[in-house]
């Protein structure tokens, strides 16, 4: 595993006096998203046969049994989890203030102590763990030692409070169990927000029970839903559901022909063309519709936030948009949620940029009082293609390259954008050409990781040249996953 520099991972006061000095510095750990600070230290830890992890943590059991079942699979150690200090200690942080994700992570020959204000906190720090650790721990099976980790002291807590990925599973659908895998490989990297696109011009994706032939074709039943969130819950990631509205409404169009303003119902789609549909704003039965939908997603989605979409409604007339906007901003208000939706919408919680071509609208969006979460299309949507012979994806938006997703900043990226207005980032992956869980792998790494790196470490730590050494030694760990990953000709991959 090649080294790199340490300089990266320090403080900005231990960087200022290192570089002062003329001393050779040590090396660090290739970590994902890069901590707050760490300082190397001497020694080494060895996880050894009879090790045990101790947790001394309120209501972080789980988080230690799912350490234990990561390490058990590929050391074949016994691992028990037993209710005092260990070899491997999660416990309660005492004396600072490390936020409700925060941690403190300390590697000595005799112990490795991880604390926490919270079992979110510690399941975060576990991740770091993981990273520490040679790439074959993400094994399935058993692989031989040594286990050791060098010694050092983190401590880290995330910039940002929303760290997402997108899936759009109304294109192309996928499974339960498939969801499941792209959330594991996910929160390796801290992310912490799952939006789930379920509802576009080609296909309604959620069981909604009083409009039920809305989803008759590869699609969540409402417990499909309710094991995706209970899953993701259990990673400590939300899900975030979207309904797209007024605009790629296609699939519900095409099922009830009241929705149409003509009483007739639409042709199935399967075509990526975009801002043909539109629900009849002007029509009570759009808002029963809509509430019942609201209501039901409302009743299944725990997490506060309800996405509804309202991007490219072309054939919306404007001042219909606007309409619509504040009546469904009325029923979300109603069902307990806060309204999420693409920069279109201008209004509601949180608003979504994404169109490069379209900074207005964001800018817009704060001064009426949003926080943003920035998903830029030519650095963090994972569908475009990385270069002109990429196999999948699409490239409107421009070829990115990992360095292309990577080299810029959410809160310096618009003008009249600061950091206050910026709730985090996501990734969003469409699937218009994307029919497989291995091709979704490949257009999200190596790319994913660094948009996640973007929301949790600190800007001023950062630079494309340390990433790209701390990246190259992610590769053995997709692989001892059998994840697809593109093999980029920027990284010197080991």
């Amino acid at each position: 595993m090649p080294h790199r520099r340490l300089a990266a991972l320090m403080t900005a006061s231990t960087l200022a006096t290192a570089c002062a000095s003329d001393v050779p510095e040590p090396k660090g750990p290739p970590l994902i998203p890069l901590p707050a600070s760490v300082r190397m230290a001497e020694g080494t830890f060895s996880l050894e046969a009879g090790a045990r992890i101790g947790l001394r943590a309120a209501g972080a059991a789980p988080v230690a049994e799912e350490l234990a079942r990561l390490l058990r699979r590929s050391t074949g150690y016994a691992l028990p989890v037993v209710r005092q200090e260990a070899e491997i200690t999660l416990e309660e942080a005492s004396g600072r203030d490390l936020g409700p994700e925060g941690y403190t992570l300390d590697v000595t020959p005799g112990m490795v102590r991880l604390a926490a204000s919270t079992p979110e906190g510690l399941f975060r720090g576990v991740q770091t763990l993981r990273q520490l650790l040679p790439a074959k721990v993400e094994s399935a099976g058993e692989q031989p030692g040594p286990w050791t980790i060098a010694g050092l002291s983190i401590e880290d807590r995330p910039r940002f409070a929303y760290r997402g990925v997108m899936l759009d599973v109304a294109r192309h659908f996928f499974t339960v169990e498939q969801v499941k895998r792209y959330i594991d490989l996910a929160v390796a990297y801290k992310v912490n927000h799952l939006h789930l696109h379920l509802t576009d011009d080609q296909g309604w994706r959620i069981e909604i029970k009083s409009w039920p032939r809305l989803a008759t074709d590869g699609f969540y039943t409402q417990d499909d839903y309710r094991e995706i969130v209970r899953y993701a819950a259990e990673r400590f990631v939300t899900v975030v559901p979207e309904i797209d509205t007024p605009g790629h409404t296609n699939a519900a169009l095409a099922a009830y022909a009241e929705l149409n303003c003509d009483g007739r119902a639409r042709e199935p789609y399967r075509g990526r063309e975009v801002g043909f549909s539109s629900l009849c704003v002007g029509k009570e039965v759009t808002y029963r519709f809509l509430d019942d939908v609201v209501r039901e997603m409302a009743e299944l989605t725990p997490g506060p936030y309800l996405n509804l979409g309202g991007d490219e409604a072309h054939s919306t007339d404007p001042a219909d948009y606007e309409k619509f906007v504040a009546r469904a901003q009325r029923v979300v208000d109603k069902y307990g949620k806060r309204l999420m939706g693409w920069a279109e919408i201008t209004s509601g919680a949180v608003a979504q940029h994404w169109n490069p071509r379209e900074a207005e609208r964001a800018v817009a969006a704060v001064a009426r009082g949003a926080k943003l979460v920035m998903s830029p299309a030519d650095r963090s949507y994972l569908d475009m293609k990385y270069t002109q012979d990429t196999e999948y994806g699409l490239d409107w938006a421009g070829l990115v390259e990992v360095a292309d997703s990577y080299e810029w900043d959410p809160a310096t990226l618009l003008a009249g954008v600061a950091e206050k207005d910026v709730l985090g980032v996501e990734a969003p992956l469409w699937t218009e050409t994307l029919e497989t869980p291995d091709a979704l792998e490949y257009m999200a790494y190596p790319r994913l990781p660094g948009i996640a790196e973007i929301g949790w470490s600190p800007s001023s730590g950062r630079s494309w040249e340390d990433y790209k050494g701390r990246l190259a030694g992610h590769g053995p760990r997709w692989s001892a996953q059998s994840v697809n990953y593109y093999r980029s000709p920027e990284i010197t991959w080991e």
